[in-house]
């Protein structure tokens, strides 16, 4: 039934998608040739006069069969809405390019390009804000108890706990789970519905739409019995592998003969062309903010040169991209100590000037990591680095730690805007480092910028007063 469900809604969504696709090509001719170019004469004229409306039709047929190549029919229970909103900008550029090249092979040279334009922003706005609702729609559907897929649960043991977890927790999705089989009965999974052999019985009838398979390590051996009676049914078939916490969100998996080799730690900035996109990114991003920002930063010299006696700017060796060490720049906000280089940061920390507590708190004596970014070290956005007497203590105490040394340390990043600065927890801020690398987006980037600038920039550490300052000259 969840099949049939699933290929009428398909269907309807190609049909509206091709509606909403010819709409936007009528609107965008409208308004650039009869408001812009002030054409305004009976709309139906103008729609019809030279074939626009077949050339509506035709264009909207093109990018429904465009959407169906980028796998945009299909069942979006798991992908979230910004991977499908991408996908469709993605999609609707290269159906404008080839648009543009068909015109020039028929040299259509009179056609505008300025409706090209237009027809490309309305029908991204018109189609994701379609998708939007239709995904609005089926939460809402699913939590009334419709459009459910059933799920049968091989296991009984940790990881069919997690799976009936993220459901409880994710109702959205519209998975039912009917009850599980195992060769024991354990609470807090739902009903066991007989042992590993009663599963032929089980599949037998059109209630199950999937069966998961959660087996533990030493359950192992029933993998290939469940599979064979899963597949002699024609049932669809999810398994969740003994090693599942060790699988990133996206592995890669490469074929050598009859092995399958799944890459744990392949991450989006392994595509070349990625690396090469995030690097531009950086690199004209560093540009620019070094010229908006130099009148702040030659403020800060000034400030940092009359706060206390030494260098304007503080050089400290950091871990960086494949475990290389380099020199990141700040702006000095402490008074030059011997422990400079294996000292951790306090809030209340007696090293700190006045002055330099001010652009701490503000972020501005990280300023002069633009340039580290422009000459390669460093990124816009990524994990922090740490230096090298810390980064040898944390490899061996905190899990994964490492694994952020894979993309080059950032500026700023997603732990940075989730409130993992300074002195906290580094087992959440690493977590949060490698959930990064592995969701890697341009988007994702764009979207850690705007939460640094509206809300990332200012730390929570409290600014030293002169106060402060003198209490602690007298104690000393």
């Amino acid at each position: 039934m969840i099949r049939k469900n699933q290929r009428l809604l398909n269907i309807c969504n190609c049909l509206l998608d091709v509606g909403l696709i010819f709409i936007a090509y009528l609107l965008a001719v409208w308004l650039w040739l009869g408001v812009y170019r002030d054409n305004l004469q009976n709309p139906a004229v103008l729609l019809l006069r030279s074939g626009t409306i077949l050339a509506g039709v035709f264009y909207a047929v093109v990018m429904a069969a465009i959407y169906y190549a980028f796998r945009l029919y299909g069942s979006f229970r798991f992908r979230t809405l910004l991977d499908e909103t991408v996908a469709l900008m993605k999609a609707n550029l290269l159906g404008i390019l080839i648009i543009g090249m068909v015109l020039y092979l028929v040299r259509a040279v009179d056609f505008s390009r300025g409706v090209l334009v237009l027809f490309y922003v309305f029908s991204t706005l018109l189609v994701v804000a379609k998708r939007v609702a239709l995904r609005r729609f089926l939460r809402h559907f699913r939590m009334l108890g419709y459009n459910l897929k059933h799920v049968l649960i091989v296991g009984n043991g940790r990881l069919a706990q997690q799976y009936v977890d993220g459901l409880h927790r994710n109702p959205q999705y519209g998975f039912h789970v009917m009850g599980y089989v195992a060769a024991t009965e354990k609470e807090g999974i739902g009903q066991r519905l007989g042992r590993y052999e009663d599963l032929p019985r089980l599949l037998s009838g059109p209630e199950v739409d999937e069966v998961v398979i959660a087996l533990e390590p030493h359950e192992s051996h029933f993998m290939d019995k469940v599979i064979a009676s899963c597949e002699k049914q024609g049932t669809k078939i999810s398994i969740i592998p003994f090693y599942n916490d060790f699988i990133p969100t996206r592995p890669t998996v490469d074929v050598i003969g009859d092995v399958k080799l799944i890459n744990i730690r392949t991450t989006p900035l392994d595509n070349m062309l990625n690396s090469a996109l995030k690097r531009g990114m950086d690199i004209l991003g560093s540009l620019v903010l070094i010229l908006l920002t130099s009148p702040v930063m030659l403020i800060a010299a000034i400030g940092v040169r009359l706060s206390s006696p030494g260098p304007i700017l503080f050089r400290q060796e950091r871990v960086g991209l494949n475990k290389k060490h380099f020199t990141m720049y700040k702006f000095r906000s402490m008074r030059v100590n011997a422990d400079q280089d294996t000292g951790w940061t306090q809030n209340e920390d007696p090293r700190k000037t006045a002055f330099g507590s001010f652009i701490r708190k503000t972020s501005i004596d990280e300023l002069p990591q633009f340039f580290n970014v422009l000459k390669g070290d460093m990124s816009l956005i990524g994990p922090r680095p740490e230096i090298p007497h810390f980064v040898e203590q944390f490899k061996e105490t905190v899990p994964l730690y490492m694994v952020k040394h894979q993309v080059r340390p950032g500026i700023t990043g997603w732990a940075q805007v989730n409130g993992f600065r300074g002195d906290t927890s580094i087992e959440g801020r690493i977590k949060c480092d490698i959930w990064y690398i592995e969701n890697w987006s341009v988007w994702l980037d764009i979207k850690i910028l705007f939460m640094t600038v509206f809300g990332g920039m200012l730390n929570k550490e409290k600014l030293t007063t002169h106060k402060h300052e003198q209490e602690k000259g007298k104690k000393q």
